[in-house]
């Protein structure tokens, strides 16, 4: 008698050590960052490698768990239904990034809208420091030089990877290789701009004057707001990488790719977040 088979949609996973080795290494990586900055455990302040070695564990689970799930859409166990599991984990990733970000513009739209506020807290010093925006002696960043630049690229960025989603639905896999080529190439493009308006501002000292008491929260505001979203850009540029690695071997077909699909939302996120940076914190509250 044949054995009983179970039959439906849904692929039951092997037991994997993943989410076991993948705590555990955050957690690791968390208390090293604590010992990197303030010293732990008779660890002095600085002490790097406890840090290194909880992000090597990290960087080792997110290479093994995501080669399994390759391998599983290669084996044909994304089904329909798996399909649609996948789609709303990372509709949701997303939406906890929007979250995150929402965090940095709080910040910022507080400063700006409510400066007033602390105007007539009846402290001589919080109202001098509050009564202009910029804060005085802060020297801001043009919107119309870099940033332009920057925000043409992405946008350019943006048009390319979709070219590449048309492409890899019509089987046209030259032209969707060429635009994710470009479109890598244009993220690149961005992170070595960003670096060199950051090592401008440093250099130039332009956020940090001793002039106004809160021209620190200004220059760390925009550094965690911009420097965060360059990261995701960061970030973007390897997950699409990764999906142009795929492309060449064969991987995605016009019926099953959701793995590029799922970049290139990631990617048009990280698009429309700058958008709102440019029009916000350099276009309409960055300048004097």
């Amino acid at each position: 008698m044949a054995q009983d088979a179970v039959e439906h949609d849904y692929h039951l996973v092997n037991p994997s050590p993943w989410p076991l080795v993948g705590s555990a290494a955050a957690m690791f990586m968390a208390i090293g960052g604590i010992i990197w900055m303030k010293g732990l455990f008779g660890l002095e302040k600085h002490t790097l490698w406890p840090f290194l070695l909880g992000l090597f564990g990290v960087l080792y689970t997110m290479l093994g768990w995501w080669t399994e799930v390759v391998r599983e859409a290669n084996q044909g166990d994304h089904t329909p239904v798996v399909a649609i599991g996948l789609r709303y984990g990372m509709i949701l990733f997303i939406a906890s990034e929007v979250m995150f970000f929402v965090a940095w513009f709080w910040i910022f739209f507080e400063m700006v809208l409510f400066k007033g506020v602390r105007t007539h807290s009846g402290i001589e010093e919080v109202a001098t420091a509050w009564a202009t925006w910029p804060p005085k002696g802060v020297e801001t960043v043009s919107a119309w030089q870099l940033p332009l630049v920057n925000t043409l690229t992405l946008l350019l960025s943006g048009t390319t990877v979709t070219w590449a989603h048309h492409a890899i639905q019509t089987n046209d896999r030259k032209g969707a290789r060429l635009a994710l080529i470009l479109t890598i190439a244009l993220g690149a493009l961005f992170s070595m701009i960003q670096a060199y308006e950051y090592n401008h501002i440093i250099h130039e000292n332009l956020f940090f004057s001793t002039e106004a008491a809160n021209a620190g929260l200004y220059g760390s505001s925009f550094f965690m707001a911009t420097g965060f979203h360059g990261f995701h850009v960061l970030i973007g540029t390897i997950f699409l990488t990764v999906c142009l690695i795929r492309l060449m071997k064969g991987d995605f077909t016009p019926k099953q790719h959701f793995g590029f699909e799922a970049a290139a939302w990631y990617w048009h996120f990280v698009d429309v977040v700058w958008l709102f940076l440019f029009a916000f914190v350099y276009v309409i509250f960055g300048a004097a």
